[in-house]
């Protein structure tokens, strides 16, 4: 079994585990819920929000490369990725569900709740990020190391090996960006499980990124900047 399988099982079986607790932790009986429950704007909610819509990206494009490729290496790191985000990210917005709060928030800006560590808010935190990255906004990117919508076209234009190339890239570029947010989440969100949650994304997501920079390098390709 590959260290992508290893790690992409972990993640699923972790966020399995925590949004069991976190139900336990909220429904349970006794104490002050209000002390246990986060605000709408507090990082918890933030970052379930942001981290969910930061994930459903990932797989649009797991599925894209997906038909775009016959190789089955990448299109086995495809489904791995594809197959963990969707979980994790169902168990955020079920967080949100349990909490009583909205899983969109049109009167705040992507990423203002990582205002208290590194971020600036709204769109100037926004686009390509980690790996030398870009922090900029551009053509429909919303949090860091998200791939903008010109970036989406030429993966879905792309077919072969360039196609393998071009979503190795924005992934990597991609999961640099949740890094990031994950260790956000790490240091400022309140409830136990979900920063614990945080943190084997970023343990699964630096094992990828490594995987993926080696996928890239056995096919003559760098890591892309921006």
């Amino acid at each position: 079994m590959t260290r992508t399988h290893w790690a992409a099982i972990t993640a699923v079986v972790l966020a399995l585990l925590f949004a069991g607790a976190a139900t336990v932790a909220s429904a349970g009986g006794g104490g002050d819920t209000t002390s246990r429950t986060p605000s709408a704007d507090s990082a918890d909610a933030g970052f379930a929000r942001d981290m969910s819509v930061h994930h459903q990206q990932a797989v649009e494009m797991s599925f894209i490369v997906r038909d775009r490729t016959q190789d089955d290496e990448v299109r086995r790191l495809a489904y791995d990725i594809a197959n963990t985000q969707a979980n994790q990210r169902g168990m955020m917005l079920g967080w949100l569900d349990l909490w009583g709060l909205p899983k969109l928030a049109a009167d705040k800006e992507p990423m203002a709740w990582m205002a208290g560590k590194d971020a600036h808010g709204g769109s100037e935190h926004s686009g390509h990020s980690g790996h030398g990255g870009s922090s900029e906004a551009g053509d429909g990117a919303l949090m860091p190391g998200m791939a903008t919508r010109a970036d989406l076209d030429r993966l879905g234009r792309a077919g072969g090996k360039q196609a393998e190339i071009e979503y190795l890239q924005l992934m990597i570029i991609h999961h640099n960006g949740g890094i990031s947010m994950a260790e956000g989440c790490a240091k400022l969100c309140a409830v136990g499980p979900e920063k614990a949650l945080a943190e084997g994304m970023v343990a699964a997501q630096r094992s990828e990124v490594e995987l993926m920079v080696d996928l890239l390098h056995k096919r003559g390709a760098e890591v892309r900047t921006s």
